[in-house]
């Protein structure tokens, strides 16, 4: 299992960056049943029949959201839960309510993204890639998903740019 480049963002950015593009070919985490229960794991999350089929429709439904495609499929998906306010001998919780177990994490992770969308999410400044992030930088500069990878190849391309002659030789 190829392991992700970009990991730690909040749970609904984290399933939306379950694909990514190694050496110019996208790959799915969820190809596999151990990509998928490595994700559930991560998270805290139950797996379970269906989960896998959840988790790609509620991915597909929320980079339509960020892509700007709609928000009609992403409600869908959220229509499969709730929240219910609970009081417990710790005091206060919620607890998530799913119409079907196999929506569980699709919904919770739907839930967060929703909670964190807006300005701050971007995509990450590479035309090439196609990762999430929440910039959390104070200025909200934030370009690249990784500094270290897309960050990089844009410094590295613009210094061949400026290498490369201009005219005829």
């Amino acid at each position: 299992m190829k392991i992700r480049p970009l990991r730690g963002e909040p749970v609904g950015l984290d399933l939306v960056d379950t694909t990514w593009m190694w050496q110019e070919e996208l790959v799915d985490q969820f190809d596999t049943a151990e990509g998928v229960e490595a994700w559930l794991a991560d998270h805290g999350l139950p797996g379970g029949p269906g989960v896998r089929e959840r988790l790609v429709e509620a991915r597909a439904a929320m980079r339509d959201a960020l892509e700007g495609r709609g928000h009609e499929r992403l409600n869908a998906v959220l229509a499969h839960g709730s929240l219910r306010p609970q009081v417990g001998a710790d005091g206060p919780y919620e607890m998530v309510v799913v119409d079907e177990p196999g929506w569980h994490a699709a919904w919770v992770a739907a839930a967060d993204l929703v909670r964190v969308m807006g300005g701050r999410v971007k995509h990450c400044a590479n035309p090439r890639c196609v990762l999430w992030f929440l910039d959390v930088s104070k200025n909200s500069s934030r370009r690249w998903c990784s500094m270290e990878v897309c960050g990089n190849r844009a410094k590295v391309g613009r210094f061949n740019e400026r290498k490369r002659p201009t005219g005829p030789s």
